[in-house]
């Protein structure tokens, strides 16, 4: 499960670094370093270990391929979608259509979302922090459902 968050840099390149703890759990969980990067609102970039995302593939196969929802999902995770593999360095090239539109240059942070990771702007992710604060009513609801 991949957990905390980590800083990064994505250089001038589009060369993404991922973080040495998450690499290392990505190659010992899954045996290797093949990856999907995508994202559903263009805000950040999703990487997901390929396996995960084969089995997430899998689940959306069953729905009716004319599924509104499904349709909509497909179409923006492949418009910003790459699959590849992580270099022996941990480093892959993001593709310029999900930096952009992610604002991924810089000083970057990574989140844990247990099958996933999330590469945010690091001032874009405070941001959504800020706007969308964690409230008691949250605490409730996650309490309700055994969190």
């Amino acid at each position: 499960m991949f957990r905390g968050s980590a800083k990064a840099k994505i250089d001038a390149k589009g060369r993404f670094k991922l973080p040495t703890d998450f690499r290392r759990l990505l190659e010992e969980r899954y045996g290797s370093r093949d990856v999907f990067v995508t994202s559903v609102e263009g805000n950040c970039a999703r990487l997901y270990p390929l396996p995960v995302w084969e089995e997430l593939e899998e689940r959306l196969a069953r729905l009716a391929s004319t599924d509104p929802k499904r349709l909509r999902f497909q179409r923006r995770v492949s418009y910003f979608g790459q699959q590849g593999v992580l270099d022996a360095q941990g480093r892959l090239v993001l593709q310029p259509i999900l930096r952009d539109a992610a604002e991924l240059v810089g000083e970057v942070v990574v989140c844990g979302h247990l099958e996933y990771l999330e590469i945010w702007n690091r001032e874009a992710f405070e941001k959504h922090l800020a706007a969308e604060p964690f409230s008691e009513e949250d605490f409730g609801d996650l309490s309700a459902k055994g969190i």
